[in-house]
C-alpha cells in the first residue's frame, strides 16, 4: 500500500501536470478572436489593450482598418491581426495595381513579420450593399492586393478575403437547404473561385441575436443561447440541431457546398450578443450576453464542431471587445463590448486566463493536519467505477455536458471524427464518453459526476470495441 506521503506526492504531481496542461490548452485556442472596433473616444490606449488580450485566450483580433499604433501595439504578441481595407478604398484597389502595391506597403510591410497579420478583408459587407459599382470592383480589388501580396512573397501566407452578412443568403432554414441569393450568384462565384484558388476563408456575420429579434418565442431563446432546448430537425437530411450558431454556420456551408466550393473554409467575422439595449428591443440583457458568449465559448473549446462540419471549431471573432459609444442606431448596437474601457470585464465570459480553467475544489488536496484536538471526519473516499449518463436523458442537456466537458481542458480527441471512440456518432455516446473523462480527471469524487443531476456512477465498463473509458478503479 502507498504511505500516506506517496500519496501526497501523487496529488501534487496529478495537480502540476493538470496545470500545464491547463496553461498549453489556454494558449492554443486559436480559433478565438475578437472584434476590435473603433468607433468610440472612450478607448483605452492600444497598449493597454495589447496587456488585456494577453491576460486571455483570445488569439486573433479583427481590426476594421489597419490603425498603426494597434498594429505595431500588438508586434511580437504572436496574436494573429485581421485588417481592413475600406469600402471607399475598394475602388482605388480595383482601378490601380500600384495603388495596391502601396497600400500592402504602408499597412502589411511596414509592420511584418512583427507584427503577425494573417487576413487582409477588402471592404465589409459589399456584395449585399446594393451598390452595383462597388459589387463589379470588389473582386478586381482583391486580386490586385493579392498580387502585391505574390510580388512580396507573402501570398501564402496572408489571406485576402472580404465580409458577408447573412443577407447573402436566401435561403437558411432548414441548413441543408441554404443557398445563396440569386441575384447574387454570378459576382459570389466569381469571388469563391478566387478564394478557392488562394486559399483564403468565406468570411460571415451569423447573429442568433437578430434571428431571435424575429421571433420571440422562449423556446427560441433557448436554441439561441446554446441552452437546453428539444432541438430542430432539419427536414432535409434528418440533423438535430441543438443551437443556432451550429444551424446558421451550416446553411452557409450548404450554401458553399450547393454552389460548388466544399473547399472554402468559413470562419466568423462577427457574432455577439449586447448586453443592454433599448426597452423595445427583445433579446438584450447581461444574463443573455453571458450565456451567448461563455457558452459559444464552451462550444468551439469542445471541438464538436458542427453537424456539417464536425471535429474542429471554426474560426470566430466575438463581437465586440469594447462598446463603441459613437456608433448610431438603436441602444443595443453600443452595448456588444466584453470589456469596459477602463479594461474591467463586463461580464465573465470565460476568457481571462486567470479565470477560465479554476481547480475544481475536490482536486485541491486538504492541508496535512497537525495533531488534532478533535476528531476529524475522514475526507470522501473518490469512487471507482465510470459516470455516465442516466437513462432517458434529452439530447439537448447531453449535448450541454458534452460542451461543458469538453470546454474543461480534457481530451476529447477520441470522439472527434477518426478518433476509437467516434463510432457511434451520436450525441448519447459522444457526451457519455466526454462525462466520464471529465469525471475521471476531476478527481472521481461522487460530486463530480453529477451533471446538474443527469449522470450516474456504475461499476460495469461502458468501454467498447478500440474504444476504452478510463477508470474502474482508485
Amino acid at each position: 500500500m502507498p504511505s500516506k506521503m506517496q500519496k501526497q506526492k501523487s496529488t501534487l504531481i496529478f495537480l502540476f501536470c493538470f496545470l500545464i496542461q491547463s496553461f498549453f490548452t489556454a494558449n492554443s485556442q486559436s480559433f478565438i478572436g475578437v472584434n476590435y472596433g473603433q468607433v468610440a473616444d472612450n478607448l483605452p490606449p492600444p497598449e493597454a489593450t495589447v496587456k488585456l488580450l494577453k491576460s486571455t485566450s483570445i488569439q486573433k483580433v479583427r481590426l476594421y482598418g489597419a490603425d498603426p499604433a494597434i498594429i505595431k501595439a500588438l508586434a511580437n504578441t504572436g496574436i494573429g491581426i485581421v485588417i481592413g481595407a475600406s469600402n471607399g478604398d475598394i475602388p482605388a484597389l480595383a482601378s490601380d495595381p500600384n495603388f495596391a502595391g502601396q497600400w500592402v506597403g504602408s499597412n502589411v510591410l511596414a509592420y511584418y513579420p512583427a507584427s503577425k497579420i494573417i487576413v487582409i478583408n477588402v471592404g465589409n459587407e459589399v456584395i449585399t450593399s446594393g451598390d452595383q459599382a462597388l459589387i463589379s470592383q470588389l473582386l478586381p480589388a482583391m486580386q490586385n492586393v493579392q498580387n502585391a501580396l505574390n510580388a512580396a512573397s507573402l501570398g501564402g501566407k496572408i489571406k485576402v478575403s472580404t465580409v458577408h452578412s447573412m443577407a447573402a443568403l436566401s435561403q437558411s432554414d432548414p441548413p441543408s437547404s441554404g443557398a445563396f441569393n440569386p441575384g447574387l450568384s454570378d459576382a459570389l462565384k466569381a469571388l469563391l473561385k478566387f478564394q478557392s484558388s488562394n486559399g483564403s476563408p468565406f468570411m460571415i456575420n451569423p447573429y442568433p441575436f437578430f434571428a431571435y429579434q424575429s421571433d420571440q418565442r422562449p423556446e427560441t431563446l433557448a436554441f439561441c443561447l446554446f441552452q437546453p432546448n428539444a432541438g430542430r430537425v432539419d427536414s432535409g437530411n434528418g440533423i438535430k440541431y441543438m443551437n443556432m450558431f451550429d444551424a446558421q454556420v451550416d446553411a452557409v456551408r450548404s450554401a458553399l457546398n450547393a454552389m460548388g466550393f466544399k473547399d472554402v473554409e468559413i470562419a466568423v467575422a462577427e457574432t455577439g450578443w449586447p448586453y443592454k439595449g433599448d426597452s423595445n428591443e427583445a433579446g438584450p440583457s447581461l444574463e443573455n450576453a453571458k450565456a451567448y458568449n461563455g457558452n459559444l465559448i464552451s462550444h468551439l473549446r469542445s471541438m464538436v464542431g458542427t453537424p456539417l462540419m464536425p471535429g474542429k471549431s471554426v474560426d470566430t471573432y466575438i463581437f465586440a471587445l469594447y462598446d463603441e459609444n459613437l456608433k448610431p442606431g438603436p441602444g443595443s448596437e453600443r452595448s456588444f463590448g466584453l470589456f469596459m474601457p477602463d479594461l474591467s470585464m463586463t461580464y465573465d465570459a470565460g476568457l481571462s486566463k486567470s479565470s477560465q480553467n479554476p481547480l475544481p475544489t475536490p482536486m485541491t488536496p486538504p492541508p496535512i493536519p497537525t495533531t488534532p484536538t478533535a476528531p476529524v471526519t475522514p475526507a470522501p473516499k473518490p469512487v471507482a467505477g465510470w459516470c455516465v449518463p442516466k437513462p432517458g436523458v434529452a439530447d439537448a442537456q447531453l449535448q450541454a455536458n458534452l460542451d461543458y466537458a469538453c470546454g474543461q481542458n480534457i481530451d476529447c480527441s477520441p470522439i472527434q471524427p477518426g478518433g476509437a471512440c467516434f463510432e457511434p456518432a451520436t450525441v448519447a455516446s459522444h457526451a457519455a464518453y466526454a462525462m466520464n473523462l471529465l469525471y475521471q480527471s476531476a478527481g472521481k469524487n461522487p460530486w463530480n459526476c453529477d451533471f446538474t443531476q443527469t449522470a450516474t456512477l456504475t461499476t460495469t465498463n461502458p468501454s467498447y470495441s478500440a474504444c476504452t473509458y478510463p477508470g474502474g478503479s482508485t
